[in-house]
This record gives structure tokens, C-alpha cells and sequence, in this order.
């Protein structure tokens, strides 16, 4: 299992798939906001990588629903915004990381930095930084932030039928039309998140 790894660590030696990427997973209206304005605000999310059952998975997590979080019942990585005390955006995902869902930062070991993606909505550009653990994470959750942890295998983004497109009511006045998502078993997945995994799918898909 230790292939992939050495895969990554090599493709991310070279250019990597970028805002193309990016965009195959966003609805057509994000192509209009692609890089962030001056003065957006800064966030950092981790992607973590851990060997479970002879099949590496990835973390993920479902936030609280709250009516003044855009994001609040979305499916995300952990991550949050940028603090003033942080030393570096790294820093940042680490710190929410272990806040969010326990990932102890002594154990996980970085990879790297993915592209970072700004999201209109919310006015954040967000840093994605990848890493793995050796092991399964022990979780302590955040309560008042996180309802629950997923493990999605990522051999379960190989299957076509995996992406899909719906409709997103976004609030009582805004409809998206088929945008595109990861139908984790019945679980949309979607923007922002969706978005920068399928960067890491396309970097893993390289040659």
C-alpha cells in the first residue's frame, strides 16, 4: 500500500492538476470565480490518508447544520480558518484538525500542499495540505462542530457510477442546476470539497 504514497510524493514533484481539475467537480457559475479577490479571508483543511482493511481511505466530515454556517450539514474535510497565532496555513489545517476530530499533528505525516480553491460564498480561500497516518485515527469529536466522521475508501472514487449530478437548493430563493457530485452512498458530495479531492483523484490517475 505504500505504492500509492511513493506515487503521490512523485507527482507532487511535478505541476500539479490545478483549477482544471478543480472545475470538473463545480457547478458552470464557479468558473466565474476562480481566483480570490484581495482582502478574502484565509483557511486551511487537512486531507488525510490512513490504510484500513488493505485500502487507503480518506477523512471526512459532516458538520452540524446551523443556519449561520453556509457550509453547516455539508460533507468537508476538517479544516477552518486562519488564526493570527498560526505560524503558516499548515499549520492551520493541523491545529483544526486535531481541534475538529482529534488527528493528533504528531502523527500525521505531510505530503504536501494542493491548490488552493476560493470559495465565494463564504469570501475564503481555502489551503489544501494532504497527508497520511500509519494508522486508523482515534477520533474525539468537536461537538459543536462536527455530528459525525467519515472513512470513505478511495478505491469507492474509482466507480463511475460514484459521480453524479443533481440539483443543490442551496436556500429557499437559490436552485443550482446539475452540479456535479461524489454520491458517497447516498451522501452528496459536493463543491468546495468535491472540488479539491478530485484534484488529489486526478494527481493519484496520473502518469
Amino acid at each position: 500500500m505504500i505504492d500509492l504514497i511513493q506515487k503521490i510524493e512523485q507527482r507532487l514533484q511535478q505541476p500539479l492538476p490545478g483549477r482544471a481539475a478543480q472545475l470538473r467537480m463545480a457547478h458552470v457559475t464557479r468558473h466565474r470565480y476562480v481566483d480570490a479577490p484581495e482582502g478574502a479571508r484565509q483557511a486551511a483543511v487537512l486531507m488525510a490518508l490512513f490504510p484500513k482493511a488493505g485500502d487507503w481511505h480518506i477523512v471526512l466530515i459532516e458538520r452540524n447544520a446551523n443556519d449561520r454556517d453556509q457550509h453547516g450539514g455539508q460533507l468537508s474535510f476538517p479544516g477552518g480558518k486562519a488564526e493570527p497565532s498560526d505560524p503558516s496555513f499548515l499549520d492551520t489545517a493541523l491545529r483544526e484538525a486535531e481541534e475538529e476530530v482529534g488527528i493528533a499533528k504528531q502523527t500525521v505525516k505531510i505530503l504536501g500542499g494542493l491548490t488552493d480553491l476560493y470559495i465565494p460564498v463564504s469570501n475564503f480561500q481555502v489551503h489544501p495540505f494532504l497527508g497520511y497516518l500509519e494508522a486508523a485515527p482515534k477520533y474525539q469529536l468537536q461537538a459543536e462542530e462536527v455530528n459525525q466522521v467519515l472513512e470513505v475508501p478511495l478505491s469507492q472514487f474509482k466507480l463511475p457510477e460514484v459521480r453524479r449530478q443533481t440539483d443543490i437548493h442551496v436556500n429557499p430563493f437559490i436552485t443550482l442546476k446539475n452540479v456535479p457530485y461524489f454520491d458517497l452512498d447516498g451522501r452528496v458530495l459536493w463543491g468546495a470539497t468535491a472540488m479539491m479531492l478530485n484534484e488529489l483523484l486526478e494527481l493519484m490517475a496520473g502518469d
